[in-house]
């Protein structure tokens, strides 16, 4: 799967860049807003996390498997995880909320920030700081390993084989679409707390038990090949319902655009529809990748060991460049294009240079290791996230 993953980060690249020129508002915004531009990114907006989370657990189960033990899973984890997060927490991530206090008028410079505002826990001006930013997801996906490794050692082994046999019989045939489809719609809409998805562990129940299916969900994928036959036989069926989901919502855009909201009698049928595009495009993505993806080449191995890096420094190098382009009075096409080619660059960068330094290997999310042993590297990164 990690042509899957490589294309998942790609595109989150994309949506986060796309972002900037859409009416919802960004961390430095360009220029006006390009009013259609919310159109592609919902065809992302109702699947892509949800689908990084599955990817996750895909990853996490192969990587359990090689580690051999729980306890050897866990450790490598809070490493891979925990220390790439502190560092991003304390350098990658600050510069982002300086941006925006500098947007609104901050007068002072970076290193005063840092030292007299950015770690403070209060707000500044109209910015709480310090923030997690990006990284909201990583610290999700370390929530969630260290829940499933607690788990594994306190639940007995028979009550686990219970729930995965049970899972994978009502996801291994017909009903693999429809109860992935009325799960998320329900945990969506109907739970009695809400919808939260505000990237804070402490507020978002209903996005936790949506975030942590996924995972678990690409977890179960990992070991069950009734699972992956149900998804080989059912893919394009999913595909097609993930283009009626898109087309659905992108009509109710192209009518209620921006902040205008849809009507009352619409918004079941809406949400309805981005439950059927969110699981329907996860389940197609997998057929697809099964199906015409599996394969090796020569760059797979270093475009997949570099998605981590690059997951870190993409957003804080677009933020960048996004301020730095708003006055420089380009029409949207050449200013989207000079971010995407900005922040592909930059972020390569900072993976081929962190790459290549043996202490900086671990705080970018890289093993410790010689570059030299690079090519023989076959572990998914991202299961590093």
């Amino acid at each position: 799967m990690d042509w899957l993953r490589i294309g998942a980060f790609v595109l989150l690249i994309f949506y986060h860049v796309g972002y900037n020129f859409t009416p919802w508002g960004y961390q430095t915004p360009t220029r006006g807003a390009v009013s259609w531009a919310e159109i592609p990114l919902l065809g992302l907006s109702a699947w892509r996390l949800s689908l990084l989370f599955a990817i996750s657990g895909y990853a996490s189960a192969a990587l359990l498997g090689k580690d051999g033990s729980t306890g050897a899973f866990f450790r490598s984890r809070l490493a891979r995880l925990g220390i790439p997060l502190v560092f991003g927490l304390i350098v990658v991530v600050p510069p982002q909320p300086y941006m925006g206090l500098v947007n609104s008028g901050y007068e002072h410079g970076y290193l005063y920030y840092l030292i007299h505002d950015a770690f403070t826990f209060r707000t500044v001006r109209y910015e709480y700081v310090p923030r997690v930013m990006h990284l909201w997801f990583v610290v999700y996906l370390l929530a969630y390993t260290v829940l499933f490794c607690g788990l594994r050692a306190i639940l007995p082994e028979a009550l686990r084989a219970k729930i995965r046999v049970g899972t994978e019989k009502a996801l291994a045939g017909p009903m693999l679409l429809p109860l992935g489809i009325v799960f998320v719609y329900l945990v969506r809409e109907y739970l009695p707390f809400g919808w939260t998805d505000m990237h804070s562990i402490l507020v978002d129940r209903a996005a936790h038990l949506h975030y942590l299916a996924m995972f678990l969900f690409g977890f179960l994928l990992r070991q069950s090949d009734p699972v992956r036959q149900a998804i080989a036989r059912q893919w394009k069926v999913a595909a097609v319902l993930a283009t009626a989901g898109f087309i659905w919502a992108a009509g109710n855009a192209y009518l209620y655009p921006g902040n205008i909201p849809t009507p009352r009698e619409w918004q079941a049928p809406l949400y309805f529809a981005k439950a059927v595009q969110s699981w329907s495009t996860i389940i197609a993505l997998f057929g697809i990748a099964d199906r015409f993806w599996n394969h090796d080449a020569r760059w797979r191995a270093t475009l997949a060991e570099a998605v981590f890096p690059v997951y870190i420094a993409h957003q804080t190098i677009m933020v960048f460049v996004s301020y730095w382009l708003r006055d420089k009075g380009l029409t949207a096409l050449p200013e989207f294009l000079l971010l995407c080619s900005s922040v592909a660059v930059g972020s390569w960068l900072f993976y081929l240079i962190g790459r290549e330094i043996g202490p900086l290997r671990p705080l970018i999310g890289l093993k410790r290791e010689k570059p030299a042993k690079r090519a023989k590297q076959a572990e998914p990164a991202f299961a590093s996230v």
